[in-house]
């Protein structure tokens, strides 16, 4: 994983990126993954699952709160929501902000994420010590949402890489069952990679729930760790629409990178990305 004082990450084939670290907290192998803490010069402690980057302290706020308040602020009463993936905590901290969510659920496939999140990560893994709202299952995303029907008001994928134990949450029959797994008026949203390394994957992801979900929408935020620094999240919903919201009536909270404005904006794709998604 590292070389000398450097951690690199194959990106691609052809892409490596590469951090300076000062120190390496925890490494092991899990049922699922290799998993890594390390300390960066520059981005702080980082989080890394088969030596690639979920997270860290200086950017994990852009993703967090992207995949987080675009859909939960579209949805006008996200009672319950389900997060599948995001063992760090970040996306599930995000959540109880909204007065309006009473009740968020976490479904992490491996429960060393979630542990060694809250030991190295406690900032982002805040909600995860015993906040009222807040269940954790230790659990297969997939085989959860297929046990329950019209249970969730939002539903977050919030997945590794779409490789090993993630595989399967980028599948079609998944999002079906997402769509059954969600209310009348639900809503679902998931990261869907770069649009300069996985251009490939956010076509087939785009089209797979273009065909289940009325309402299909990409939206991208920028995050210096990911592949490219350029970020997408496909959102499916089956009433309502993330671009026709009222921003002036988007309540007020504690944010870094979401803002009203940035709700609307976010949606304001380049021409290669619209291209990537044309019918």
């Amino acid at each position: 994983m590292s070389s000398g004082f450097w951690y690199t990450e194959e990106q691609t084939p052809n892409l490596r990126y590469s951090s300076k670290i000062t120190q390496t907290l925890h490494t092991e192998t899990t049922p699922f993954q290799e998993l890594a803490m390390i300390d960066t010069v520059q981005w702080g402690r980082m989080l890394v699952l088969d030596n690639m980057v979920m997270t860290t302290i200086k950017d994990e706020f852009v993703y967090h709160e992207m995949i987080s308040h675009v859909a939960l602020n579209t949805h006008p009463n996200p009672k319950k929501v389900m997060i599948i993936g995001g063992g760090d905590g970040g996306a599930i901290r995000e959540c109880v902000k909204h007065a309006k969510v009473e009740k968020a659920v976490l479904c992490e496939i491996d429960g060393r994420v979630i542990e060694t999140s809250k030991e190295y990560l406690p900032e982002i893994a805040s909600a995860l010590f015993g906040h009222p709202k807040v269940e954790v299952l230790v659990a297969d995303g997939v085989k959860h949402i297929q046990e329950n029907e019209n249970e969730y008001d939002v539903i977050m994928v919030d997945s590794t890489e779409p490789v090993g134990p993630a595989e399967g949450l980028f599948a079609a029959e998944f999002y079906q069952a997402v769509y059954r797994a969600l209310k009348p008026d639900g809503i679902m949203v998931a990261q869907t990679e770069s649009p300069f390394v996985n251009a490939d994957l956010i076509s087939r992801v785009f089209k797979d729930i273009r065909s289940i979900f009325p309402v299909t929408k990409l939206y991208l935020a920028s995050i210096p760790t990911y592949p490219s620094g350029l970020w997408s999240f496909t959102m499916g919903s089956k009433q309502y629409d993330p671009e026709a919201v009222d921003v002036s009536a988007i309540p007020e909270m504690e944010t870094r990178y979401y803002t009203p404005a940035l709700h609307k904006a976010a949606f304001c794709l380049p021409k290669f990305v619209q291209d990537l998604i044309k019918e």
